[in-house]
């Protein structure tokens, strides 16, 4: 499962996976969703992607529902502000040994002000600081350096059981 916007991740995904394999991804934005479809029309992907519209705390209750079995990688890049609530559903959708990456948490080094007013750095700040609360987590984060600037990712992995840790 992962966040869409134009689809650029998706179909890198998309390519990885085998053609029995599925992606379910979420855009709230419906002309962003529509370039992503375009996108991944395109590279001839649709067959593998549910793309699902609508903001994603509306949406992931119908993708628990539809989507019995867990899901083995999450890719979180939406709005940073809603990150820890993103961090909720994907522990309920994942499974011990899922993978759960958090995209853009360096923010040009602005996560590291506790000070800082921007709900964006907040959001990422409350993200990291359950990831790093969770028993049921072990993760890592990586810092990025390229024409956009810097910025980073975290990787968590889910344990077996709090105890594993």
């Amino acid at each position: 499962m992962c966040w869409t916007l134009g689809g650029y991740s998706t179909i890198w995904m998309a390519r990885a996976i085998p053609d029995h394999g599925r992606i379910v991804t979420l855009e709230a934005e419906p002309r962003h969703a529509e370039m992503a479809r375009t996108n991944l029309t395109r590279a001839g992907l649709m067959h593998k992607v549910d793309l699902r519209v609508g903001p994603a705390l509306t949406t992931l209750p119908d993708v628990q529902e539809e989507y019995r079995e867990p899901f083995d990688f999450i890719f979180i890049d939406a709005d940073k502000p809603s990150n820890p609530d993103y961090l909720r559903w994907a522990l309920r959708l994942a499974r011990p040994g899922s993978l759960i990456i958090g995209d853009n948490i360096v923010r040009d080094g602005e996560v590291i002000n506790a000070d800082s007013t921007d709900n964006r750095v907040q959001g990422v700040q409350s993200f990291l600081k359950l990831i790093a609360d969770n028993p049921r987590l072990e993760a890592t984060a990586l810092q990025t350096v390229g024409t956009k600037g810097y910025d980073g990712f975290v990787i968590a992995r889910v344990l077996e059981s709090p105890t594993a840790k």
